[in-house]
């Protein structure tokens, strides 16, 4: 078997366009060259199995992205063309948001209501196993290749769970996942609960419309946002439902490598609920734009955290289209709360740690211990 050297000069140029200056000299990055080719060339010869050419090209490749940061991935022509086609009514999910960390497929957050949030799949589990197939290894992009079917099929997981000595095997059939980002109720006659589910374009629309219904009810003087196993959405919108609570103030930055390319964002006068109080429920499944509006109401001391310390997903991914019909996920730039805090890989705090009771938790009922604690703050 011999390598094509143009897959092999396209592989260095892209190292080169990632880590310009990374060396000492251009010495230095034709050595690195001379031992990758020696490597290839062993592993051509001495490997205990035939390889595939371009699959361990594209593993070097994905190599190169998730050595960057978690979130940074390649995709394969094939991959890139699932991530951007229609699949209504062809393809069925598992109602999960899914990220790497250290080489294993990490929870963010199931979805309510979907198929994994039914069995008991909860944020934080890592995914060993998907079908009896080890998962440590694998791309973020092949793990989610696997966890796609048929709507109506089964799927077998296997994930490891902090406080568990044993791995859990959930049994799940996949669905067509319909989001509905806003849910709203009146909570002991007088506490307006909005539950936000994600951050999608029509989300501070609804938020908004929900709000001012709340408001000609004239028992209601408190509100409560949970963004509880919220994966995050449209940071247009996390400003957009920061701002509906904010009179003045910087709501979120980002920072990217190059300087002219640095964002603020700062909220408009008018505070839509009028100053009344808001509680802000978060856990570990609070994720992206959750921490950017759970930051922003903290920092300006607009809110009450109640809840757990959220994922810490401070970053901005962009998807860049290769000449190969193939694309990476790239991060491009970084959130920072008002304080000027970053919220990647710490999260935000809440200001009443309140944890989990059970397994018997569910988000929003009977058995929702944050939501008592929080309803009784304001009605203690």
């Amino acid at each position: 078997m011999r390598y094509n050297h143009f897959n092999l000069f396209t592989f260095f140029f892209i190292i080169l366009i990632f880590f310009p200056g990374a060396t000492k000299s251009e010495d230095d990055i034709y050595k690195k060259i001379d031992l990758f080719s020696e490597v290839l060339n062993k592993i051509n010869n001495q490997y205990v199995d035939d390889i595939n050419q371009s699959e361990v090209m594209d593993a070097a490749i994905n190599g190169i992205l998730q050595s960057l940061d978690p979130y940074s991935a390649y995709m394969t022509p094939e991959m890139f063309t699932n991530m951007a086609t229609e699949t209504s009514g062809e393809f069925g999910g598992l109602g999960i948001e899914v990220g790497m960390e250290a080489g294993v497929v990490k929870v963010i957050s199931p979805i309510d209501n979907s198929p994994a949030y039914k069995v008991g799949v909860k944020a934080g589990d890592y995914i060993v196993k998907i079908n009896n197939v080890q998962v440590q290894g694998k791309s973020l992009t092949e793990a989610v290749e696997l966890m796609r079917g048929p709507v109506g099929s089964n799927i077998e997981i296997t994930v490891r769970r902090k406080g568990e000595r044993k791995a859990l095997t959930f049994t799940i059939t996949r669905e067509i996942i319909e989001v509905a980002s806003v849910k709203t109720e009146i909570k002991d006659k007088n506490v307006g609960y909005i539950r936000l589910t994600s951050f999608n374009e029509n989300s501070s629309d609804q938020i908004k419309k929900k709000l001012n219904e709340f408001k000609k009810n004239k028992n209601i003087k408190n509100f409560i946002l949970d963004l509880r196993n919220n994966p995050g959405g449209l940071l247009s919108q996390a400003i957009k439902i920061s701002d509906f609570f904010l009179e003045n103030g910087e709501i979120v930055s980002t920072k990217s490598r190059k300087s002219n390319e640095n964002r603020k964002w700062f909220a408009k006068k008018g505070d839509i609920i009028n100053g009344n109080t808001i509680l802000v429920l978060i856990n570990y499944g609070s994720a992206s734009a959750s921490e950017i509006v759970a930051g922003a109401l903290k920092d300006h001391k607009r809110a009450i955290l109640i809840g757990e310390t959220t994922y810490g997903k401070g970053s901005v991914q962009s998807i860049i289209p290769l000449n190969n019909n193939g694309a990476i996920r790239l991060t491009v730039s970084k959130y920072y709360l008002p304080s000027g805090d970053s919220i990647s890989d710490v999260g935000v705090i809440p200001d009443f740690e309140i944890s989990e009771d059970n397994d018997s938790f569910r988000i929003n009922t009977e058995t929702d211990n944050q939501l008592d604690f929080a309803l009784k703050l304001l009605n203690g």
